[in-house]
């Protein structure tokens, strides 16, 4: 087993508590709701410490779990481990994400994640397959900082 990590940032005019609370508190509501390959978020078991992210049927995901770590309210930054699901394939053990949110000088944020693909075997994650997964979350903050442009009261 061997482990790949890769860094990113995002940067987005949404305030870092706001994004905060919309991406990590309230997750389970508001995903369903900007990304409509997501059919709901359910908890699995009963310390929320296990979430399951179902997709909508005929897609090329059926679901993910994901663990929860770390939901550090004061600092924001959340990590959590992609435990379960088709995207894992043969060659991923797991995906573990750490993800912080800070302040940036216009008033928005600047997302830092990175990602740690934890492998079987010796298969070694290149750029080109971490790129998916990239793109899929910058879509999915573009879609959250989108609603709340477009919601300003809402996670205020």
């Amino acid at each position: 087993m061997g482990i790949n990590t890769y860094a990113h940032e995002s940067t987005t005019t949404v305030a870092p508590t706001r994004l905060f609370k919309a991406l990590v508190l309230d997750s389970d509501n508001l995903i369903p709701k900007v990304m409509p390959d997501v059919k709901d978020i359910e908890t699995v078991d009963g310390d929320e410490t296990i979430k399951k992210m179902n997709f909508v049927e005929g897609g090329p995901i059926k679901y993910l779990k994901h663990k929860i770590h770390v939901v550090d309210e004061k600092n924001l930054v959340s990590k959590y481990s992609l435990v379960e699901g088709d995207v894992l394939g043969d060659k991923l053990e797991s995906i573990t994400y750490e993800v912080k949110f800070e302040a940036s000088g216009n008033g928005g944020c600047v997302c830092k994640t990175t990602s740690e693909y934890h492998t079987k075997g010796d298969h070694v994650v290149s750029e080109e397959e971490h790129n998916v997964g990239k793109e899929k979350a910058i879509d999915l903050l573009k879609a959250v900082e989108a609603y709340l442009l477009a919601n300003p009261s809402v996670y205020a």
